[in-house]
């Protein structure tokens, strides 16, 4: 299952997709990745002469992407591999986000995601073989204060690509949720967007938070290119999860509220059962 892949990876300038760019170089794949300047595919495509190439796209725009992707297929042949990384964090106590700025995270989390998925789909169905990895996070099962925007991008991202596994399955398509703890990207820095502190009311339980996650970015446990390493094995797998935890805060958080919510599934049951009818 070590076969040379054609995978296409969106927003390798940084981060995940970055790191995940550079392992399959290195392990023979050829990438295609998105960008969004000329400066970045010419970093880019200087990874690897013959096996990087670049397409500059903002995947929110979305009447664009049809063509991108039938150029790309047309021009490097079929892609084996569509993994959605592009997004961002968004930080802010909901009722101080502004509407426009869940808007901006959906837009780009979710409906980009979705878009490009979109465009792959039928490739792959006609071919009856892909496998399609979308990067969600701990936080699409888990939630903390200050990330309501961003956790719901990522619930969404979970849930459409846990239907999308049922669907695509008799096509021998595969789609797999990763989902990161922290790791040692831009996520909590650059790339954050953080909405400005209005209501003081939210100071002693949130300023804490909002200084905490600053101070630690950088320092997260997680390695980005163990991560890489880890998602270059599943997709060398013949039978790729649903759903793969990255690191192991992801593991202890997500353990813990799954269990927790067990219980309150019992605890509440009795009430539960007595709808029917």
């Amino acid at each position: 299952m070590n076969s040379r892949k054609t995978i296409f990876i969106t927003g390798v300038s940084s981060g995940f997709g970055n790191a995940l760019a550079q392992e399959a170089l290195a392990a023979g794949h050829r990438v295609i990745g998105t960008v969004r300047s000329e400066a970045a595919l010419r970093a880019f495509q200087a990874l690897s002469v013959d096996h990087a190439h670049g397409v500059i796209l903002d995947i929110t725009d979305f009447a664009r992407i049809d063509s991108v992707v039938a150029a790309i297929e047309a021009t490097h042949g079929p892609v084996d591999v569509l993994v959605n990384n592009a997004g961002y964090g968004h930080e802010g106590i909901f009722e101080e986000s502004p509407l426009e700025e869940m808007r901006r995270q959906f837009d780009v989390n979710v409906f980009g995601a979705v878009a490009v998925t979109k465009a792959f789909v039928p490739y792959f169905r006609k071919r009856r073989t892909g496998h399609i990895l979308n990067i969600t996070s701990m936080g699409g099962t888990i939630t903390m204060p200050g990330i309501a925007y961003y956790c719901g991008s990522k619930f969404a991202l979970e849930g459409i690509s846990d239907t999308l596994s049922k669907e695509l399955l008799p096509f021998n398509i595969f789609v797999t949720a990763v989902a990161p703890g922290s790791f040692r990207t831009d996520w909590a820095g650059r790339s954050m967007q953080r909405t400005p502190r209005s209501i003081a009311d939210y100071d002693a339980s949130f300023d804490p938070v909002r200084k905490g996650r600053e101070e630690k970015s950088g320092k997260q446990l997680g390695d980005p290119r163990k991560a890489a390493q880890a998602m270059l094995q599943v997709i060398a797998s013949p039978i790729p999860p649903a759903h793969l935890l990255l690191g192991s805060d992801a593991l202890g958080l997500v353990r813990d509220k799954l269990n927790r919510t067990a219980r309150e599934i019992d605890q509440w049951e009795a009430l539960t059962l007595t709808t029917d009818g």
